[in-house]
């Protein structure tokens, strides 16, 4: 086994470092090129960090801009940026929205180390700071499919029972949708709930929702930015096939000790930060909890019986300054959801107990260092763990009495190092490179049972697919490259190969984003990625219980891939106040599983690869998206025109049918408003096709001895849910119905006032504000005939929430 391993390992590395070699040798001969047909004049090195003046915060994405030779760069995830110039005076401007913009006039006859910090402003600037950002204008960008997202703006939108949610906040770009009503799970461009790559600190997070669903596990007050990329994945991604989703904390105030502290309906936080060694090092820590259990324990624990749900979530990071050059950070995550129920027999003390747990652990050790002016390293050590947890306890009331205990366990288990650099030899180019080793630990479902007291004691323990092990590794090159002031290229490959017990795969995966500008400031942007998967998600439900079960890739079941293509335009609109893009995209996925027709993760009887079908997916589509991200008035329109279907052998008898979350059209319009004085308004609008449903179309009627004595079908165009009870139905093709409509309007009101020792913000925010009756799931009922029809359940009617924040 060892000397197969390695032997694919070595095949493993001789394909990699061939693609490397090819790449490689394109991107010198374009870096020659490009320093051939310059000037021939001596270059210098301007290179530091840019960070927030009042917290020390790494700023991410700050333009590093030279106005006059209309050269620029901007600072990478940990704040650093690198800009190569020829030797002479030149004015350098250092700007970011929401901040001032620092300008500096540099003498360049050797390389210089800057390090900046930029100063908060309510006013975002004037016409030089609109300048100094052209070099990140959207039809700047190479890479396309890429949005971020401010917390800021998070913070500022209304939400569910008050609570600030990031991805629910995601839901409302265009093509990504929302899944069931409520629910902070995301589906990217057709694909599935396991096809995105949730990254918090650069840790998978496996399971990112509370409450099942309702609610996200990332604290907004413990986070510093999000990022979306849902195509046009550059080299340095790989593992997913749909998105990545990356969320980084904050690193806390190096500067002074702050807090804040918050009260809503359904949950509590509280954050602190402040320095260790001011200037070089700080903390920060954030908790939240649920309260719901507190609230209704008076009512509900009577003659000894409780029960109660609750979750929580704390976040705490800490970061040192070695040097200018060397920083190390440390973050960790952890979160859990606890359902109880706790009975007592008053007569002979007898006790029947019953929890279900579910959570996750991340840590993350960073360390970060540049090694020369046009270097940088980071070095990631990661662990993440993912547990689903059942346990019923029942104990006799006297010691001959029999007692019992079941337990229910699944999960998943990384440990993963990784390393990445980055090099930029000139403002024409930017080389990403690095690679990594995952250590994955499944567990898809083991049941233990014991009994004692009786005559025979049982202690059973049923493992069918057992604990598996398998190892992930990964390696990417990839250069974004500047041909000329119209056209930008990102190439790159990303190389992965996957081992599981006796069985090795390998993947090549080339990635390109082109962008060329034309005349009229437009550009046209073109992207094509190959993307390769080695897990799967296995679910039987559309809003992220705990019961799904992550499974590996096996000699039976193959790993998951796609291919997507894009094209779009971009532009700039309205003295760079608006951003508008374009996009149309084409995805395909194979060797995707699911259940077979009435199986789930509750029989223990076989392997669960006795149970999954495989098949593949098509999805394809338009976008438009329009965002302003400065002013008082700040927000976005999206609006997705999409098609998503499902082909498997022996589901629905081979015929294609829509994905579940198939959703012909999906718009979403968000509004921040800064009114006068103290107050700001903001709403969100959405609208949605209805979800795709299969519903019974016909019942047979059978008498005591089973043969069939009439049938009656229905449904039609007119009236497809209306229909007569009976004791056997047959159902439509999978999918073949749509629920009704999807549409609500959400809208907040928040005072804010600073004081010398701190902020106060008062929020009013309703949910579904004109109570749209909006369909959940749909059931087999009778009306007031006594006939069956079909009835609809709505979950949310309007639902009004108040919430108080302060900071210290």
């Amino acid at each position: 086994m060892i000397d197969s391993f390695w032997g694919n390992m070595v095949t493993f590395m001789k394909q990699l470092i061939a693609s490397l070699i090819a790449l490689l040798t394109f991107s010198f001969g374009c870096l020659v090129f490009a320093q051939s047909n310059s000037k021939n004049a001596l270059k210098y090195t301007i290179s530091g960090f840019v960070e927030d003046a009042t917290s020390g915060e790494k700023l991410i994405g700050a333009n590093v801009y030279d106005p006059n030779r209309l050269d620029g760069t901007t600072t990478n995830v940990y704040g650093f940026f690198s800009l190569t110039l020829p030797s002479d005076s030149a004015t350098i401007a250092v700007a970011y929205i929401g901040y001032q913009t620092a300008f500096f006039r540099l003498e360049l006859d050797k390389d210089i180390r800057l390090n900046v910090s930029l100063t908060p402003t309510g006013v975002l600037g004037d016409t030089v700071e609109v300048v100094a950002e052209a070099v990140d204008l959207i039809e700047e960008q190479t890479l396309m499919s890429k949005i971020d997202v401010p917390i800021a703006q998070i913070r500022s939108l209304p939400a569910l029972l008050g609570e600030t949610d990031v991805l629910k906040t995601l839901q409302l770009l265009p093509g990504v949708q929302s899944g069931n009503e409520g629910a902070s799970g995301i589906y990217v461009r057709g694909g599935g709930p396991d096809q995105n790559l949730i990254l918090l600190d650069g840790a998978p997070v496996y399971n990112a929702s509370h409450l099942f669903g309702f609610f996200s596990v990332f604290n907004s007050d413990a986070v510093k930015n999000v990022r979306l990329t849902k195509g046009g994945f550059p080299a340095r991604f790989g593992g997913r096939l749909s998105s990545v989703v990356e969320i980084n904390m904050k690193e806390g105030n190096n500067q002074r000790f702050k807090g804040a502290a918050s009260i809503g309906l359904v949950a509590s936080r509280v954050m602190l930060e402040g320095p260790i060694q001011k200037g070089r090092s700080s903390f920060i820590i954030s908790g939240r909890r649920t309260y719901v259990d507190v609230l209704v324990r008076p009512f509900i624990n009577k003659n000894g019986d409780s029960g109660g749900y609750f979750f929580y979530d704390l976040n705490a990071k800490i970061n040192h300054a070695f040097s200018n050059k060397s920083r190390i950070f440390l973050s960790v995550y952890a979160g859990d959801d606890q359902f109880y129920a706790r009975e007592k027999n008053s007569f002979d003390d007898a006790e029947f107990n019953a929890d279900l747990g579910w959570g996750n652990i991340t840590a993350t050790l960073r360390w970060n260092r540049i090694l020369s002016s046009k270097l940088f390293s980071n070095a990631t050590l990661t662990y993440s763990k993912y547990k689903f947890d059942i346990n019923v306890r029942d104990r006799g009331g006297s010691p001959e009495a029999v007692s019992s205990s079941a337990n229910y366990f699944s999960g998943i288990r990384d440990w993963s190092a990784r390393l990445d650099f980055d090099y930029l030899p000139s403002p024409r180019h930017t080389v990403k490179f690095g690679g990594d080793v995952i250590h994955h630990t499944f567990s898809p479902g083991a049941f233990q049972f014991t009994e004692r007291g009786g005559n025979d004691p049982v202690d059973v323990v049923i493992a069918p697919s057992g604990e598996i092990n398998s190892i992930e590794a990964s390696a990417y090159l990839e250069d974004d490259i500047k041909f000329s002031d119209a056209f930008t290229a990102n190439l790159g490959v990303h190389s992965s190969a996957f081992w599981v017990n006796n069985k090795f795969y390998s993947s090549f995966q080339p990635r390109l984003s082109t962008r060329y500008r034309l005349n009229g400031g437009w550009a046209f942007k073109g992207s094509f990625s190959l993307m390769r998967q080695y897990i799967h998600l296995l679910t039987n439900s559309g809003i992220g219980l705990p019961t799904d079960l992550w499974v590996p890739a096996t000699d039976r079941v193959k790993p998951q891939q796609s291919w997507q293509g894009a094209l779009g335009i971009a532009r700039s609109l309205w003295d760079h106040q608006f951003e508008f893009s374009v996009e149309a995209y084409y995805k395909t996925m194979d060797n995707l599983i699911e259940y077979k027709e009435g199986a789930s993760f509750i029989g223990l009887d076989s392997d669960w690869q006795n149970k999954v079908e495989t098949g593949s997916g098509r999805s394809y589509g338009g976008e438009i998206f329009i965002q302003k991200k400065r002013g008082k008035t700040t927000g976005w329109l999206g609006y997705t025109l999409s098609w998503t279907n499902r082909t498997f052998d022996a589901i629905n008898d081979g015929k294609t049918f829509p994905f579940r979350y198939d959703r012909r059209h999906d718009l979403s319009l968000v509004l921040t408003h800064d009114l006068t004085g103290h107050w700001q308004f903001s709403s969100n609008f959405v609208f949605g096709s209805g979800t795709a449903v299969t519903l019974p179309v016909a019942r047979l009627l059978l008498n005591t001895t089973g043969s069939t004595v009439s049938n009656r079908f229905f449904g039609n165009n007119n009236n497809p849910f209306a229909f007569y009870g009976g004791e056997l139905f047959l159902y439509s093709d999978r999918n073949a119905f749509r629920m009704r409509n999807y549409h609500r309007l959400d809208v907040s009101l928040r005072w804010h006032k600073n004081k010398r020792l701190g902020g106060r913000i008062f929020s009013i925010s309703v949910y579904n504000i004109y109570s749209r009756k909006n369909p959940y799931f749909l059931f087999l009922g009778t009306n007031d005939r006594g006939d069956r029809v079909m009835k609809q359940i709505s979950l949310f009617p309007i639902i009004p929430a108040v919430s108080y924040r302060f900071t210290f």
